[in-house]
């Protein structure tokens, strides 16, 4: 789905889930510019392998510490806007408060298993700042990269909230189409939009 399936007005609900997209649209500009960078890096440890016998020093420790920020920093983002893998085959056939009621509860099961792995990746993460765990060969201290994943997830729980408040006031109105959540989008009406995305118009449409 594109940001076009995420509708907007000047409601509590919308003017919350447009300020948090814009910190998750930096946190997944930052998980971009990670990825940009293993690749880059990637291609210098490739040729400077292959061409020169020097490979980059620690290469192996700088990608393991690269890897969560390319996973975990878009989580929250793609979640606004639909982009998790899903299925649509039952959901798809639902409308009005059926359906919003379907919805929220996805999401409580969601932010139950979210809760789950906040809890287990923080304990992780303090666990390797206790023991002092480091990568193997350059000695770079792993928890900070650690810590980012229970961080990101509680930003995925921040959306989780803010997803059910919308879907909450959606089933007490019955509206067919509201704000602050993804909406579900036929293949035609996701091809334009992802075209829309391609060409620049998606983004204007959401600054205005």
């Amino acid at each position: 789905m594109s940001a076009h399936s995420v509708h907007s007005d000047d409601s509590a609900v919308s003017r919350a889930d447009r300020w948090l997209f814009r910190i998750e649209g930096w946190m997944a500009l930052a998980g971009g510019v990670a990825i940009l960078g293993a690749m880059i890096l990637s291609v210098v440890n490739i040729l400077g392998r292959k061409f020169l016998n020097w490979p980059v020093p620690g290469y192996v420790a700088i990608m393991s510490q690269i890897m969560p920020v390319m996973a975990f920093m878009g989580i929250a983002y793609c979640q606004r806007l639909g982009s998790h893998i899903r299925m649509d085959i039952v959901v798809g056939t639902l409308k009005g408060r059926v359906l919003w009621i379907a919805e929220l509860a996805g999401i409580a099961l969601m932010a139950v298993l979210t809760i789950a792995l906040v809890y287990g990746s923080f304990d992780h993460a303090i666990r390797a700042f206790t023991l002092g765990d480091t990568t193997d060969d350059m000695n770079i201290p792993t928890w900070p990269v650690k810590m980012l994943v229970p961080v990101m997830f509680c930003f995925l729980l921040a959306r989780f909230a803010l997803q059910s408040w919308a879907y909450w006031l959606a089933i007490r109105s019955g509206e067919d189409e509201p704000v602050a959540v993804p909406l579900i989008e036929d293949a035609a009406t996701q091809a334009m939009n992802e075209a829309e995305t391609v060409s620049g118009q998606a983004d204007d449409e959401v600054t205005k």
